[in-house]
């Protein structure tokens, strides 16, 4: 049996080399994304570990920033004479470090990475642990003078002797650059400028007597945490100390964000490509099986029972497995490698020769590749089992072709009442995060009684598809939609393929689009502004520009917006960190807010505070409540409720309660916060565009913010709505290769099915164009017939997304026409490169071999 197994998945190689592929694919995904992340983590484990202080002493971390409040944390400089004097201490730095700057060429260009990396401005000092050494040049001597890192120059074409302008918290500054610095490390991809420390104290932070931590370095022999002791017993309460163990594990922990990002996009195809992968290898093995009836049957007839030939089948789809994953887990390591030349292209400069592959990657990749094709190969090795001794005679075909579908129809039946209930449940439900758990729940159960169903659907619905086909392609398209007719389960599994790319697709754009609307909806219902000037990510600016937006000729109301974090102690007992809004006293003029209770003047007055009904009403919160507040740094304060909005958040503003209060009260408490935005209004008798001219003029030299009126700012939200949208194409592209590959699969084993047929057709006079057109019109009634069971399944889950994104605000349902339409056109066109190479080899069968085949 072992021979006969074997025998038979060599002669059978080039029917699975397509099913093969779907196994490559899901395992080059799997291994792809565990060797890069294991890569970046390796790396930056060793960066931060040669790189951390001994011990560092920062300002104490009392509240999260949900969203960026412009702070820097500060303790005092003279504090380092204080801990060098602590046993143990071998040398202290004060550091003067900010990360929320923005360097720009004397064309007001941006001087550092534009792919999120911060581009960092510290002080200047040297120690065994530094990340960089001067190259060229000479260190920065007195407040004009700076360093660069070597990268950044190289990219930005920056050399020495160059002027830039830094553009930081307290305000901008020019410095000549008089050094290059190297780094000795791997480069995050961060831009590095370097002052001497007491420019750096005053520029960045304000003043000479502040720092932003003090990095330790202990004497040979002493232990980290016997000296972070030492130091925290000196100190007293108020600090954040570290050792370089922790500063590394806390890096890591920040970087593990990004990795996880990429992880779990890649993990998402590879599922994707998984359980489209599961279709094709279903139907692959299920024709083969039936092709194969005779073979079965003789082997039954000579002894073999029914547990080896189903041994028979498993045995040719571990094999299968086996050689998928051998070849998936190279593919891996080559999309690891491409990874890593593209994060060099963005700045992150990993080397490909330090790539770490853990025992974990290929134990990994042959679960996924041999674990999906022995579970997808499992029926049709129970159906093989079945095949009687008689078979070989009667030469009877087991795929099931005239056996009924009432099983399928119960339990689709049954499984899509339940998805539907949950989608319901989902609909109807109050609470996001119930009503996400039906989501889910519904989605995977509809798609399982979609999966289960689909042959049932498939006579009534190409019937419709393939109606005027016998009228437009005469008996060539009548024969096509039979063929397609012919064997409903195959037709269903091999458009299932298609289905499930094109359900995830259709959802997510529903999803997509309904945001969008919703978004242009509340902006146009909220923003009253003639322009809004912020960042394009949304990062605080600083005193200087708001100055110079105040100043602009021609521009009348500015109301300005501030973030800060905050906890608020409720009436039910609970403590709630969040953050909270700061908007000028004319909120009115430039926003459009609904309140249930009160107004802006009630919420905006000092001493207040206004949030949003539905936070109220969960937490039993009154107009005319005081609440106890604790702003950071420790600042307690204690607030009365002045009003409830009747909206998701004010605009701009999306956390936790809505909270939000006047600008006066949030400058008391966190005097060292910056501005988020800036509402502008022109002055009477300037016109709009006028004023935008003057502004877009006026901020030229900062160009870390951006004007925006209404339309733009539509804009903004449409291309970060866009990031969603190109993974689902991207989703997209790949189940369309996959489902192309299966179309393919079927079309080519149906072809070597009919062989003997095809022949007779071709003996009585069908021509070789005519056979290819045949072949093509049966792909594209598959492939249109999965598309439109995709797009149905899609538009039910994006509603049902849409219903769940309501309970956050966005209420509008939009319908993405354009893509449903060009998905269906799409379709037909897969349908047709799909039947391309089974077409072609159909009409090159020899006659006379073809009828005589057997």
């Amino acid at each position: 049996m072992l021979k006969a197994t074997l025998r038979s998945f060599l002669a059978h190689k080039g029917r699975l080399a397509l099913s093969a592929l779907a196994v490559i694919l899901s395992v080059a995904f799997v291994a792809g994304s565990l060797i890069f992340s294991d890569t970046v983590t390796r790396t930056f484990d060793r960066l931060f570990a040669s790189t951390s202080a001994d011990v560092l002493v920062a300002p104490e971390e009392d509240l999260n920033e949900a969203v960026p409040s412009g702070r820097t944390p500060t303790l005092p400089a003279d504090l380092r004479e204080k801990v060098a004097r602590v046993e143990g201490v071998a040398d202290a730095h004060v550091d003067a470090s900010v990360e929320n700057v923005t360097v720009v060429d004397r064309d007001n260009e941006p001087v550092g990475p534009t792919t999120g990396a911060p581009t960092v401005a510290t002080n200047w000092y040297v120690t065994d642990r530094s990340p960089v050494e001067l190259t060229s040049g000479h260190a920065p001597r007195g407040p004009g003078q700076a360093l660069l890192d070597a990268d950044t120059a190289d990219t930005k074409n920056v050399e020495i002797g160059d002027t830039l302008t830094v553009l930081a918290r307290p305000g901008s500054f020019k410095v000549e650059i008089v050094g290059i610095a190297t780094f000795t490390t791997t480069n995050p991809g961060a831009a590095l400028v370097f002052l001497d420390t007491p420019t750096a104290q005053q520029k960045l932070l304000g003043s000479k007597d502040a720092a932003s931590s003090i990095s330790v370095t202990a004497e040979k022999g002493v232990d980290d945490e016997a000296l972070k002791r030492r130091i925290a017993a000196e100190l007293g309460a108020g600090y954040d100390l570290k050792t370089a163990d922790e500063q590394a594990a806390s890096a890591a922990s920040s970087l593990g964000g990004f990795l996880d990002v990429i992880k779990y996009v890649m993990l998402g195809f590879a599922g994707v490509a998984v359980l489209v992968g599961i279709f094709l290898i279903v139907n692959t093995f299920s024709m083969l099986i039936a092709q194969r009836t005779r073979e079965l049957g003789l082997l039954r007839a000579l002894g073999a029972d029914r547990r080896q030939v189903r041994r028979s089948v498993l045995i040719e789809a571990l094999l299968l497995g086996l050689v998928g994953s051998t070849l998936g887990l190279a593919a891996g390591i080559g999309l690891a490698l491409g990874l890593i030349e593209l994060m060099g292209l963005l700045g992150m400069n990993l080397k490909s020769t330090e790539m770490v592959v853990t025992w974990a990657t290929p134990v990994s990749s042959y679960v996924v590749g041999v674990g999906v094709t022995f579970v997808a190969a499992y029926l049709p090795a129970r159906r093989a089992a079945h095949v009687s001794p008689m078979a070989a005679l009667a030469d009877a075909e087991i795929a099931g072709v005239g056996r009924p579908l009432k099983v399928r129809a119960v339990a689709g039946s049954v499984v899509a009442v339940a998805g539907a209930g949950a989608l319901v449940g989902c609909a109807v439900a109050d609470k996001t995060s119930s009503a996400a758990s039906l989501l889910g729940l519904g989605i995977v159960l509809t798609l399982i009684a979609t999966v289960i169903a689909g042959p049932l659907l498939v006579r009534p619905v190409i019937r419709v598809l393939g109606g005027a086909f016998p009228a437009v392609f005469g008996s060539v398209g009548r024969m096509s939609q039979r063929n397609a007719l012919r064997n409903p389960r195959r037709t269903g599994a091999t458009a299932a393929a298609l289905m499930v790319g094109l359900a995830l697709v259709g959802g997510l754009s529903v999803a997509s689009a309904s945001m969008t609307k919703s978004f242009d909806r509340q902006i146009d219902d909220t923003l009253g502004a003639d322009f809004v000037v912020q960042n394009n990510t949304f990062m605080p600016f600083s005193a200087e520009i708001t100055g110079k937006i105040e100043d602009t000729e021609g521009a009348g109301l500015v109301v300005r917006q501030r973030f800060t974090p905050l906890e608020v102690a409720l009436p039910d007992g609970e403590n709630v960190e969040t953050t909270a809004a700061g908007y000028g006293a004319r909120l009115d003029d430039v926003a459009n807010l609904k309140y249930a209770e009160g107004s802006s003047r009630t919420a905006l007055a000092p001493g207040r505070i206004g949030m949003d009904k539905e936070f109220a009403r969960k937490h039993g919160v009154r107009v005319g409540d005081v609440l106890p507040v604790t702003f950071p740094g420790g600042r307690e304060a204690k607030l009365t409720v002045g009003a409830f909005t009747d909206q998701a958040a004010p605009e701009g503003f999306a956390v936790e309660g809505g909270l939000f209060l006047g600008l006066g009260t949030v400058e008391k408490y966190v005097p060292d916060g910056q501005d988020s935005a800036v509402y502008v209004n022109a002055a009477s008798g300037t016109s709009a565009d006028t004023l935008r001219e003057r502004l877009e003029k006026t901020l030229d030299p900062y160009p870390q913010v951006q004007v925006r009126d209404q339309a733009d700012y539509k804009e903004l939200i449409r291309q970060q709505i866009a990031v969603m949208l190109y993974l689902v194409y991207a989703l997209l592209g790949l189940a369309i290769v996959i489902a192309v590959l299966g179309v393919v699969n079927t079309l080519a084993l149906s072809v070597v099915e009919r062989t003997r047929e095809i022949g007779l057709l071709r003996a009585i006079g069908l021509g070789r164009r005519q056979l290819r057109r045949m072949i093509r019109l049966e792909s594209v009634v598959i492939a249109v017939f999965g598309a439109l069971l995709g797009l149905a399944l899609g538009l039910v889950w994006g509603v049902a997304v849409q219903q769940v994104l309501a309970l956050q605000g966005m209420r509008e349902l939009a319908f993405p026409w354009p893509t449903i339409v060009a998905v269906v056109i799409g379709s037909v066109v897969v349908g047709l490169a799909a039947a391309l190479l089974p077409a072609l080899r159909a009409s090159r069968m020899n006659v006379l071999a073809a009828i005589a085949h057997e």
